[in-house]
């Protein structure tokens, strides 16, 4: 089966939310690999995957937008899914998801399925249960990706023909005592990314370990003569690109969980220095309060 990938959007997130609604984004075959082959979920066949709009309502209706909508063709459209990437118990999703299911499906004209990636395991549990749409017979169960679910990629090959799969493996397995196995496969996964992703992608998973997998990962990087720092400052700093290197650093302490204050982001995003930018940037993947980035 050849799947011939369409892209639309290519811009770049600034969190985890959206480093991970990139992945889908970036890759729309990844959603059907989910929910078909690590969720078993059946599915029709299709030869090619296209993102369409994130808008799931009628132009008639009042605009709601999911985190990514791809569509599967054949001959025709066979199917869609909606990917919506949940951080947090949101009650509103309770209403917006069933919406989202029939909105699509009366513009389609196709089956449509929600899958929901939730990197926190009781947001999963939470997002798991049957809502109910207080119709007879109606029940609507989320297909949910908890960090449980998540594939853990350990071989080479399968790291570099699936690398954003290995991207949201390191996320959910790295920092596990049997972790050193998906790290090391998360480094041949970054040989099969563009530097935009990989760098952005990288930035994530590191926060997200603890600190002991992070230096694991830091000495594999370097053993295959992968130095993250200098391709990220090669990347971002030598260019110039001053604006994109404050969002690196304020990305970074989203994805850690960490606050950030109106005046730190302001200190940030106003600064002009770019070495001033990788210095905060080293920080921010180690600090515990966000004002720490300037001692």
């Amino acid at each position: 089966m050849t799947v011939r990938l369409q892209l639309v959007s290519t811009a770049m997130p600034s969190s985890k939310h959206e480093a991970i609604c990139e992945m889908f984004r970036s890759r729309p075959a990844l959603a059907a690999e989910i929910v078909g082959r690590s969720l078993g979920v059946s599915l029709p066949r299709y030869r090619e995957a296209r993102i369409r709009s994130e808008n799931v309502t009628d132009d008639r209706l009042a605009e709601l937008r999911a985190d990514a909508v791809i569509e599967y063709w054949e001959k025709k459209r066979n199917f869609a899914l909606i990917v919506e990437v949940q951080g947090d118990e949101d009650k509103d999703k309770l209403y917006s998801w069933p919406f989202y299911l029939m909105g699509l499906r009366y513009r389609l004209r196709c089956p449509v399925k929600l899958l929901v990636v939730c990197p926190v395991p009781a947001v999963a549990r939470w997002a798991s249960r049957p809502i109910d749409l207080d119709h007879p017979g109606m029940m609507l169960t989320p297909i949910v990706l908890g960090p449980d679910q998540i594939p853990q990629v350990i071989e080479p090959d399968d790291a570099a023909r699936t690398p954003e799969l290995a991207v949201l493996s390191a996320m959910a397995h790295g920092g596990r005592p049997d972790g050193a196995k998906t790290l090391e496969s998360l480094v041949d996964a970054y040989g099969a990314l563009d530097p935009d992703h990989r760098a952005l992608y990288h930035d994530v998973v590191s926060a997200m370990l603890p600190q002991a997998a992070r230096h694991h990962l830091e000495t594999l990087m370097k053993l295959k003569n992968y130095e993250y720092q200098s391709d990220f400052a090669r990347h971002y700093f030598d260019n110039g690109k001053v604006e994109e290197a404050a969002k690196a650093v304020l990305m970074v302490l989203s994805g850690r969980g960490i606050c950030v204050s109106p005046e730190i982001r302001a200190r940030v995003t106003g600064c002009t220095d770019l070495a001033q930018l990788e210095v905060w940037l080293q920080r921010a993947v180690v600090i515990s309060a966000a004002a720490e980035l300037f001692d």
